[in-house]
């Protein structure tokens, strides 16, 4: 009997001992999510960032099957081309009205975020600017470092200044490492003069140490018979870079108002001549901008008869070439083979100038 008495006790003090314990645990438990709903008050918590879905042309209003295939031949395959373009392009290609156009471009820069910067978020991307090294110190001083890329440079003078021996030494510089002061790309040479000579490039390779037949295989030539050639070849420079996934790194137009200055001849046809001009200029600009490359242009000059002091030799294509091109420098003949570059205009470096020589070896400092 006393034993069976003790047992119900133990089982009762247990019963006791585990409802404690419950209201303990439950306690326990509503203090620690009042802590918590606390502490998230105080800190929120940081959502995980998920990575967005990449946007095709056909996710922008007013773009169909159709309609996105029509943008797609004619270059605009991207939300970048398409946040770039201007309403009369789309209007013309794809055959929309001029507010739908404007919609699908605006559309795209929103999504694209197209809208102010900081300075040091553009400090920051200028991290990823190549300088392309020219051989010669001296003319890599002048240009802040080498031949800039994201930039137009253009380079004018008389015949035999070293406007294409230039065009020959960065052909084939662009192929060597960054740390050598390369792009580790290839070169697209828009040829309007019969100016690309492969005997030079192999020449320069070989006195360099660099296998000639890569080196030549690198680079890409196209030969234009006239301005509107000229114009559609720069255009489809950008389908080697995303259809054909070719590392472009360079665009060298050899020169650039050669068929322009012989297509629309007198005053007449002037104002023609600096309109197509200047949508070629900005192609070439756009083609830079958006792929981090190197577009580097010569120039031809005419004498003004009208300059009676300094040298009457200048730049032609007028402001519309003047105004596109990031850096301008001009070149003439100096003492003893030598050639002289002068800084025209830049965004930020000075008027200075620069003494080099073409040698059998490519562009080199005067010893």
């Amino acid at each position: 009997m006393v034993e069976k008495t003790l047992l119900v006790e133990k089982k009762l003090l247990e019963k006791v001992s585990s409802k404690e314990e419950i209201k303990k645990e439950i306690k326990e438990e509503v203090i620690e999510k009042k802590e918590n709903s606390k502490s998230e008050m105080e800190f929120p918590k940081i959502k995980e960032e998920v990575k967005p879905k990449k946007l095709s042309i056909e996710d922008l209003p007013g773009v169909g099957a159709a309609t996105a295939e029509k943008l797609r031949e004619a270059g605009f395959d991207s939300m970048l081309a398409i946040a770039v373009a201007s309403p009369g392009e789309l209007t013309e290609i794809a055959g929309l009205t001029e507010a739908t156009a404007r919609k699908i471009i605006n559309t795209a820069r929103s999504k694209m975020d197209m809208g102010f910067e900081s300075g040091d978020q553009l400090l920051e991307k200028r991290k990823n600017i190549l300088k392309v090294t020219t051989n010669s110190q001296a003319l890599n001083n002048l240009f802040g470092g080498g031949i800039e890329s994201g930039a137009i440079t253009e380079c004018y003078g008389e015949f035999g200044v070293g406007k294409s021996a230039l065009a020959h030494q960065l052909a084939v510089n662009i192929q060597l490492s960054k740390e050598k002061g390369g792009g580790e790309g290839m070169a697209v040479w828009l040829d309007t003069e019969s100016t690309f000579r492969p005997e030079r490039i192999k020449q320069i390779a070989e006195l360099n140490n660099l296998d000639p037949e890569k080196t030549l295989k690198n680079i890409k030539v196209a030969r234009c018979f006239n301005s509107d050639h000229q114009m559609l070849l720069a255009e489809k420079v950008e389908d080697l870079i995303t259809k054909d996934n070719l590392p472009v790194r360079l665009v060298i137009v050899d020169s650039l108002m050669g068929h322009f200055r012989s297509d629309f001849a007198g005053r007449g046809q002037l104002s023609d001549r600096q309109q197509k001009l200047n949508k070629h200029m900005h192609v070439l600009q756009k083609i830079a901008s958006n792929y981090n490359l190197v577009v580097y242009i010569t120039n031809q000059v005419m004498s003004k008869p009208d300059t009676f002091f300094g040298d009457p030799t200048a730049a032609i294509g007028g402001n519309i070439v003047g105004h596109n091109s990031t850096y301008r420098v001009y070149l003439r003949k100096g003492k003893k083979g030598t050639r002289v570059a002068k800084m025209i205009d830049a965004p930020h470096l000075p008027e200075s100038e620069a003494i080099f020589q073409v040698t059998e070896k490519g562009l080199v400092d005067v010893t």
